[in-house]
């Protein structure tokens, strides 16, 4: 399953528009700043809004068009599903999450073999004209 996701530092704060393939995963690396950059800059991590898509695409596709949209209409997204803005992690995730083991399963990933790199054109904005280059 794919998502496009939206985070909020707080109540109308500074927004974030993203898309995953493993959401869970992907909001606590927002959450432990893993990944330097804008949300970790801004302190977004309060997961507002999220959508299910069944292909990486359609999931870019729509994360692209919100990022287009005015401030005021991604507030409106999030309000006609979330009114109060409240955190929607702990029930996408399943209850509280248990962050040592979380770390210890990312860790162990690490290790495994990695997978291929992809190539991609030059300037290329779009994930679907990547290929792997053993194919």
């Amino acid at each position: 399953m794919f998502y496009t996701y939206i985070l909020a530092s707080r109540r109308n704060g500074t927004i974030y528009v993203g898309s995953t393939d493993g959401l869970v995963n992907r909001v606590v690396e927002h959450r432990e700043k893993v990944r330097q950059g804008f949300t970790a800059r801004y302190g977004v991590t309060r997961l507002v809004w999220y959508e299910p898509h069944e292909s990486r695409e359609t999931a870019f596709r729509r994360e692209r068009r919100i990022k287009e949209w005015r401030r005021s209409w991604k507030i409106m997204l999030i309000e006609a599903a979330n009114p109060t803005w409240t955190d929607r992690f702990d029930d996408l995730a399943g209850g509280p999450l248990d962050l040592e083991a979380w770390f210890r399963s990312v860790d162990a990933a690490d290790t495994a073999t990695p997978e291929p790199p992809l190539i991609c054109p030059p300037h290329s904005a779009h994930p679907g004209e990547c290929r792997d280059p053993d194919r």
